[in-house]
């Protein structure tokens, strides 16, 4: 949106919460007022979103006052201002999110070795998804990195700074609820199998009080009035807006974003805006997002480990993107994070989630102007992944986690003697599919009559992709033994 008035596009979002953020007392961040107009880029994040913003617009004051000029300064487009801009952004790289996969890759008891433990972080670093959204298209990677650290933690038994790092990934950006209920689950699995009448009881208060006093720590200032915290609720889950709020397939000439989730790809069938009103789309979103989740839940709780809790990010997460409320495009990202942290588990499943994840982006990067990026970094990634881990060599079911699940099925366990082959087949298909639709994307016109061929292509394909792999995940996780579930990173 560089350039492109009335709104700018998301840097300008960032710029303009600093500007807000310097200018107003904190009473006003989020109402709207003469000086704070919600509907251009009206501040929706939580208070840690706007702390940060905070900072950076002190440090920006100090180098040029008219980058957060109350109301002159909209639209503002400088290079030295763009400098200072992908500066922060490259600075909270630094600082949260580059020494988390490090430090998470080091500490993988089965890439002990210092070379294959670089390799997977070169690896996980290299993922051209975050690469594109949080430089290309302005996002700060903060709320990711934090979940980074909290899942570090974690695996060292730190547990209560495991639930500090990931309360203040909550509060830094909403949707990092979409791992919530793994943490949950693992830690209440992790009381359970404590005993609730003895250490298992400490824990849980401990964990309850670590909770409570991190997330008063964060509101502290929106506290002392109800109406403040209630208006902070409202802009982080505006639910008046109805189920879709990027993918909007009603519309029969043009359709802005689209959205690689089960509602925008049935929507290319069926108007569910026309069919449904707002609130039974809620309740259909939210009763088939709790189903979907609950299975991988019960399991993490009863049997909570390691492993098992990295698995049920990745499933829980899928299933938020592709059934809960008001998905956008980006949320893809909460689910090819967790998915980096077992790419030196399942590297060839690893690997083919996170090209399709960016591959589902494809119509947000070609109206960003991101093509040459996109062209170049995803073929470095898949490069990387071929040559660290040597994917198509890793296709049978031990491989992919699925011996359990073939020994399950005695009468046809037949059919996995050529599953490597069927494998390898349907990963070298879908990168072909993907490769022509990205070519048809950036260089052939649309018909007349469906002007939105390409994008709603790319949609549906994209979610197929990832109904596929929640299945996929959600068997690895099901059928995993309790000892293996027990192995542990050093």
């Amino acid at each position: 949106g560089a350039g492109k008035p009335p709104m700018y596009g998301d840097y300008e979002a960032q710029r303009h919460w600093q500007e807000i953020t310097y200018n107003l007392p904190i009473r006003q961040w989020y109402f709207n007022t003469s000086d704070n107009n919600l509907l251009y880029w009206g501040l929706d994040y939580p208070p840690l979103t706007a702390y940060h913003s905070f900072v950076c617009a002190y440090i920006a004051k100090l180098i040029n006052p008219d980058w957060v000029a109350l109301h002159t300064s909209r639209g503002y487009e400088s290079q030295p201002h763009k400098l200072f801009m992908r500066t922060t952004v490259f600075v909270a790289d630094l600082l949260v999110y580059i020494p988390a996969v490090i430090l998470y890759c080091f500490s993988l008891k089965e890439t002990s070795a210092k070379k294959k433990a670089s390799t997977c972080a070169l690896c996980i670093l290299l993922y051209p998804g975050l690469i594109l959204i949080d430089h290309g298209h302005f996002q700060y990677p903060l709320s990711l990195g934090l979940a980074l650290w909290a899942v570090l933690c974690l695996s060292h038994d730190w547990d209560l700074l495991g639930s500090v790092a990931f309360c203040l990934a909550l509060n830094y950006k909403q949707m990092e609820l979409y791992h919530s209920l793994p943490f949950f689950c693992y830690l209440l699995g992790k009381c359970f199998k404590k005993g609730l009448k003895g250490k298992g009881l400490v824990l849980l208060a401990k964990l309850a009080g670590t909770v409570l006093l991190s997330f008063a720590a964060c509101w502290l200032p929106f506290g002392t009035d109800v109406e403040q915290i209630m208006q902070v609720l409202r802009r982080l889950f505006p639910i008046d807006r109805g189920l879709f709020e990027a993918c909007m397939f009603s519309s029969p000439t043009h359709c802005p974003d689209k959205v690689a989730n089960i509602w925008c790809s049935l929507s290319v069938l069926i108007k569910i805006k026309n069919v449904l009103s707002p609130r039974t789309q809620l309740k259909l979103s939210f009763a088939v997002t709790f189903l979907s989740l609950l299975p991988a839940c019960i399991k993490l709780t009863v049997q909570p480990s390691l492993r098992g809790f990295k698995f049920a990010l990745v499933s829980c997460a899928l299933s938020f993107f592709l059934f809960s409320f008001q998905v956008h495009e980006k949320s893809i990202l909460l689910v090819s994070v967790p998915v980096c942290l077992i790419i030196n588990e399942i590297p060839f499943m690893a690997t083919w989630f996170l090209l399709v994840s960016t591959f589902s982006l494809l119509p947000l990067l070609l109206k960003d102007g991101l093509l040459l990026p996109y062209a170049v970094t995803t073929p470095a990634f898949l490069a990387a992944c071929l040559a660290s881990f040597s994917i198509l060599e890793k296709t049978s079911p031990e491989d992919l986690q699925l011996k359990a699940f073939s020994l399950s099925l005695k009468g046809y366990v037949s059919c996995f003697k050529s599953f490597p082959r069927i494998v390898r087949s349907l990963f070298l298909l879908s990168l072909a599919l993907m490769g022509a639709l990205s070519v048809l994307s950036a260089a052939v016109p649309p018909p007349q009559s469906l002007p939105d061929l390409f994008p709603v292509a790319v949609a549906v394909v994209s979610c197929l992709h990832f109904l596929l792999f929640l299945v996929y995940f959600n068997v690895v996780i099901l059928w995993d033994s309790k000892n293996r579930g027990q192995k542990k990173m050093s």
